[in-house]
């Protein structure tokens, strides 16, 4: 037992401090000392200090929605996405060609039929006019439709009519029955530029919400400064009056000059908190009028702004998960990625359909129209040919005929000179009529069949289009988790802000107590210039811990409604 005690006695002797190792330190600037300064102006910089502006939060607003760059990139954007839609349905538009055409062509002759009058060349002069029109349907069907008449000069002997009149009418339409049915590559480039201008809508209601916000904010933040401005001149001007009332003391000798010193040591650090706070005001009044406006010119900037809104409604507060269910409904963010699935599901069934074969059933129809003026059949080296090889059969068999019986005898030969039939005979007018009554028509069908060997390009797009579909649905789910956890976060932002409103409201109204109470004492002489000015200090402080928290519920009221998706209708 004595042992304990000589320890414990022997624990509670004092024992110096060790000898402290401490780095060698310079003289650095010999004689330094900070000049003497003339008083601040209690200004804020750039403004003209009077009148003061005030801006009300939904001024404020319009003001950065109409001007915020930002927004203006996503409104260009959306409507270059508009104009995509209309450069995909271009697809579809009908193409018409016309095409007028002359050509004069002379050709050596190369034998008594194919030469010109005398063995002459062949001179050619054709006019001719064709039109058409082809395009594809939604469906992805193929047409064309083609008309063209021709009015040919042919000096060459052999010919039956000059000058020749041929015209044609075609139709054509192809139906794929596997590769490019359903779905093809303009039908696939219109669906995905419809989901492009869709996401450029809710891309551009997102950058409405962030700006919405962030003004807002800004705004609460400008109210903060300017009323904590407020609280620290009160502050000094509480102190500069007990300063004063220690200085009658001092003078009648009821206290020390020392509590002068204290006073006056306390009004240098309100001044200095005047300053700062001042400093904060102008910092975020241009940062306010950074998002009002995008021109350095704008009289604005010379403005002295004073927020003039009241304090946000307090929203009721619905449970956590009806607050989940509204932001998957409203948020933009949510609608950009359901586009982004769809986009990412066209592009699969489109992969899905490249790999197929190429099968097209493939249908035509032409009429052909001919009319001519006839030529004279004596001027042909042919037909004078046949017609001397005819007269000389045909003496042949008179000449056969009566050393036959009457049963066996032969018929003559019937003459080559036929006329032409009347319907050949006629220029462009006649031709166009034969057409039109599909004198000589010409019908196809048929069906193509196409496929490469292995196909590695349509796979290999497949298989892109599938991590393609996966990436969409992975970057779903995180976005969906991570607006659950914004709305957990901003609810339990606003929760927490009206709590410690509360307690912050408590705390300065007790220490606006004490420090009356303390206040009374003192000028009953029961009190000391430190501790009044202690507590003048401690009403400061829970002024601005009562306005951080008023500032931090109003931004928290901002946050529920940016996280639900519900900022902009509010």
């Amino acid at each position: 037992m004595l042992a304990v005690l000589l320890l414990a006695a022997a624990a509670a002797i004092p024992t110096p401090a060790p000898a402290p190792v401490l780095p060698r330190i310079p003289n650095v600037a010999p004689g330094y000392a900070a000049p003497p300064l003339p008083a601040a102006t209690p200004n804020v910089i750039g403004v003209t200090q009077q009148a003061f502006v005030g801006i009300s939060l939904p001024d404020a607003v319009g003001m950065a929605l109409s001007k915020n760059p930002d927004l203006e990139v996503a409104q260009a954007n959306r409507r270059i996405a508009h104009y995509q839609i209309v450069a995909a349905q271009g697809a579809y538009d009908i193409r018409f060609t016309l095409q007028p055409q002359y050509q004069y062509v002379t050709v050596a002759p190369q034998n008594a039929f194919f030469a010109g009058p005398n063995f002459g060349p062949i001179v050619q002069r054709t006019t001719s006019v064709s039109a058409g029109a082809q395009g594809v349907t939604p469906a992805g069907q193929q047409y064309s439709v083609s008309a063209s008449g021709k009015q040919t000069y042919d000096n060459t002997t052999i010919n039956s009519f000059d000058p020749a009149y041929p015209t044609v009418f075609y139709v054509n339409f192809s139906q794929p029955l596997a590769r490019d049915r359903g779905i093809n590559d303009a039908s696939r480039n219109l669906q995905l530029a419809q989901i492009n201008d869709r996401a450029a809508v809710q891309k551009a209601l997102s950058t409405t919400a962030d700006t919405v916000a962030q003004v807002e904010n800004v705004y609460w933040d400008l109210v903060a400064a300017w009323r904590n401005a407020a609280i620290q001149e009160q502050a000094l001007r509480d102190t500069v009056a007990q300063q004063h009332s220690n200085v009658r003391l001092a003078q009648q000798g009821v206290s020390a000059p020392i509590d002068v010193v204290q006073a006056n040591t306390q009004i240098a650090l309100f001044q200095e908190n005047v300053y700062a706070a001042l400093q904060r005001v102008g910092a975020l009044q241009n940062q306010l009028k950074s998002l009002l406006s995008d021109d350095p010119a704008d009289p604005i900037w010379n403005a002295n702004l004073v927020p003039t809104g009241q304090v946000l409604q307090l929203p009721q507060e619905p449970p956590l998960s009806d607050l989940v269910l509204t932001a998957l409904r409203n948020r933009p963010e949510i609608e950009q990625l359901r586009q982004q699935r769809a986009a990412a599901d066209v592009n699969l069934h489109y992969a899905q359909n490249q790999t197929k074969p190429q099968v097209d059933l493939q249908a035509g129809y032409a009429s052909n129209g001919f009319a001519g003026n006839p030529t004279n059949p004596a001027n042909s080296p042919f037909t004078a040919s046949s017609a001397q090889q005819l007269m000389a059969i045909n003496a042949l068999i008179a000449a056969v005929n009566p050393t036959l019986p009457v049963n066996q005898q032969i018929q003559p030969l019937p003459s080559s000179n036929t006329s032409v039939p009347p319907y050949l005979s006629g220029g462009l007018a006649q031709s166009i009529r034969n057409l039109l009554g599909n004198k000589f028509p010409v019908y196809s069908a048929g069906v193509l069949v196409s496929f490469p060997i292995g196909d590695h390009t349509a796979k290999a797009n497949l298989a892109i289009a599938q991590e393609q579909e996966t990436i969409a649905q992975v970057q779903e789910a995180s976005t969906i988790e991570g607006v659950t956890v914004e709305v957990r976060n901003a609810l339990q932002a606003y929760q927490s802000a009206l709590a410690r409103l509360s307690a912050a409201r408590a705390a300065r109204q007790a220490s606006e107590a004490v420090l009356a109470s303390e206040q009374r004492r003192f000028r009953a002489g029961e009190s000391t210039t430190y501790l009044v000015l202690q507590r003048e200090i401690a009403v400061a402080n829970n002024r601005g811990l009562e306005l951080q928290a008023q500032t931090d519920l109003n931004k928290a009221v901002v946050e529920i409604q940016r996280a639900t998706g519900t900022i902009l209708t509010r």
